[in-house]
């Protein structure tokens, strides 16, 4: 009795969700939206998936045409973005006084813009006019492709995808090994939405209401298989599998210095001097190399020598110190008039005698963090960053050879969300290093999130990552996605570890990279293909 007055209100609240009109129609889609957030890092409310996404599938069954099912699409984007990327507006703050104005702006002008993605999955979907379990594959297969575009196009911004709610778990994320994360993606939404299927349409056969039973049953169920692979996979590591790069201790600073602060002419040297004492204190005697963070440097530590020789006191012997600094390049112009100087975003790699044997400069710049776009048609749009030059880009993914250390990836800030974008492919690192500034995002949901998308490229790839970040959270991370040691967010510490070695053999996605999005299409689509054919020739 208690479970058919459950499917009989479940029923009604279908009706209800598929005949709303106007506005209620896109307030409640922008609210399932929002809600679907709350999945992410670091509330994990992955519950509340199975209601914002049966509810988006109900909603866009009572579309009457595809401009309005693409609005649905618009109004749940709009609301799961502002939700799921608000800290974006803590960096506004940090220099409230030129940038605080700003702040509604970008978050409003981000979520809305982004929620175009989820527009094109609303309207594509009407316009396929598929009913029942082929309505759900189909938008599955829709939102992969949607996640994929925009992971890549207008630069990228591949920031939460569905999969990486799951970070929370080591045993789930094994499937990224195989699949990257549009596998859990995949499984996700799979689950999430699997329960729309059961009241729509009236007057189903027996025979369909059984299929689709069955459907919702499985799809609920592929979670908790992925999980049990995943963890069988870490239950079956050989004591090898879990082994450490001999005679590399790392060290990790943490100095949790206030952005607002950070680059304050008076106090930059006193950053850096906490840094050093930080770096010597107890312990360092074991230390073989030191780690600082993104721009942890505020000078142009590469044309000071006298900066570089005062921080290479800490430089472990034969070891070295790897920091992240600004720098300028200067080129001389085709037309031989001038020099240009091109502003980077660097990491140095400092021996004990002060000198720079090693330089990586970052290549996936952050847009209004690093440089303002449209700047010749908005002349009033400025960087959040110090100084009012932009920085120039490198030259892209390179692995570092250095004495004493595997070969490494570095990566600077927001580069590590990119799947299959993270190492040289032609010559593939040992280890990443993921160096970061998180200061500027405060105590929010942006910091945990960045950190859980590290776990997930360690996976992927079969690679350990090392990350460093000004404040939270700097870690270890092992090629499994396991952490090692870490120091948490808003706090200064440091974190002594040793380097995990990577797997003996390649990962299937570090061989496949996003073609795995392909594949994982194909598998989705071609019984629907299939189906569709047979009908036309039954007709």
């Amino acid at each position: 009795m208690i479970v058919r007055r459950g499917l009989a209100g479940l029923y009604g609240l279908s009706v209800k969700l598929r005949a709303l009109t106007g506005w209620q129609r896109y307030a409640i889609a922008s609210s399932l939206g929002a809600v679907s957030a709350t999945a992410f890092a670091p509330l994990f409310l992955i519950p509340l998936l199975v209601p914002a996404f049966t509810g988006l599938l109900w909603l866009f069954q009572g579309a009457e045409n595809p401009k309005k099912a693409a609005l649905i699409g618009w109004a749940f984007g709009v609301g799961h973005f502002a939700v799921g990327l608000y800290w974006v507006g803590a960096s506004f703050l940090v220099h409230s006084a030129r940038h605080a104005w700003m702040m509604p702006f970008a978050v409003l002008g981000l979520a809305a813009g982004m929620g175009l993605f989820h527009c094109l999955v609303g309207y594509v979907l009407a316009r396929l006019k598929y009913r029942g379990v082929e309505r759900l594959i189909a938008f599955v297969a829709i939102w992969l492709f949607v996640e994929w575009l925009r992971s890549w196009i207008f630069t990228g911004f591949p920031w939460n995808l569905i999969g990486a709610v799951w970070t929370f778990s080591d045993s789930m994320l094994q499937l990224a090994s195989v699949t990257g994360v549009w596998g859990l993606s995949v499984v996700t939404l799979f689950a999430a939405a699997a329960p729309a299927v059961l009241f729509e349409g009236k007057d189903l056969k027996i025979s369909e209401i059984k299929r689709r039973v069955s459907f919702v049953f499985v799809a609920l169920l592929f979670p908790l298989v992925v999980w049990a692979g995943g963890a069988f996979r870490l239950s079956a590591l050989l004591p090898e599998d879990e082994a450490f790069v001999e005679n590399v201790n790392l060290r990790l600073v943490q100095p949790n210095i206030n952005q607002a602060d950070k680059w304050k002419p008076k106090l930059r040297e006193d950053h850096v001097v906490k840094q050093m004492n930080m770096s010597a204190s107890e312990g360092a005697k074991d230390i073989t190399h030191v780690i600082w963070a993104e721009t942890a440097v505020p000078f142009l530590l590469s044309s000071v020598k006298a900066m570089r020789t005062k921080i290479a006191r800490v430089v472990p012997p034969s070891g070295f110190l790897i920091t992240g600094a600004p720098r300028i390049e200067e080129k001389p112009l085709p037309d031989g008039s001038g020099i240009k100087r091109n502003f980077k975003n660097s990491v140095h790699v400092l021996n004990r005698s002060g000198d720079i044997v090693g330089t990586y400069d970052k290549f996936h710049l952050v847009p209004f963090g690093e440089y303002a776009p449209l700047k010749d048609w908005f002349p009033f749009i400025e960087k959040l960053t110090a100084g009012s030059s932009d920085f120039s880009p490198g030259p892209g993914p390179q692995t570092l050879s250095l004495p004493g250390l595997p070969p490494v990836s570095v990566l600077v800030c927001y580069e590590i969300i990119f799947p299959g974008a993270v190492v040289d492919s032609s010559n593939r690192p040992e280890w990443i290093l993921n160096v970061t500034n998180d200061g500027w995002f405060g105590i929010t949901s942006g910091p945990y999130q960045h950190f859980g998308m590290a776990q997930l490229r360690a996976v992927e790839e079969g690679i350990p990552v090392i990350r460093v970040a000004n404040t939270g959270i700097s870690a270890s991370i092992d090629a499994y996605g396991r952490v090692v040691e870490s120091v948490g967010l808003g706090v200064a510490g440091v974190v002594d570890t040793r380097l995990p070695k990577k797997i003996a053999s390649s990962t299937v996605f570090s061989r496949i990279g996003n073609f795995s999005v392909l594949f994982l299409m194909v598998f989705m689509l071609l019984p629907l293909v299939i189906k569709s054919k047979n009908r036309v020739k039954l007709k």
